[in-house]
């Protein structure tokens, strides 16, 4: 796994499984937010999955795909959404992190 620091609150990584779970939680994040949909690619876990398992270690969860036709108003609102409800430091994961990337920094004209 590759985490990628964005800064102090927010870390971004590409694809996790379960296995990872442990790892995040010992680097000391306290929330993670999907940004990959279910079902894009074969293989890929569910975020039911990895949810029940990194809630079951304390950790928040939440969900706010981002398909094929990027970063939109919805998905930036519900970032936002998670960045003001959850506790950070956080980590967002999508296939390569790319997408939790640029949502991030889309957040950052509506925090600021």
């Amino acid at each position: 796994m590759d985490v990628r620091q964005i800064n102090e609150e927010y870390s971004v990584a590409g694809q996790i499984s379960v296995d990872d779970l442990e790892a995040i939680k010992a680097a000391g994040f306290k929330s993670i937010v999907c940004h990959r949909p279910d079902g894009e690619a074969a293989g890929q876990p569910d975020f039911a999955e990895i949810e029940k398992a990194a809630k079951a270690l304390g950790l928040q969860m939440r969900h706010v795909p981002v398909g094929p036709m990027g970063v939109g108003y919805e998905q930036v609102q519900a970032f936002v959404d998670a960045l003001d409800e959850l506790d950070r430091p956080m980590l967002g994961y999508c296939r390569s992190g790319a997408r939790s990337t640029a949502i991030y920094q889309q957040t950052l004209h509506i925090r600021n």
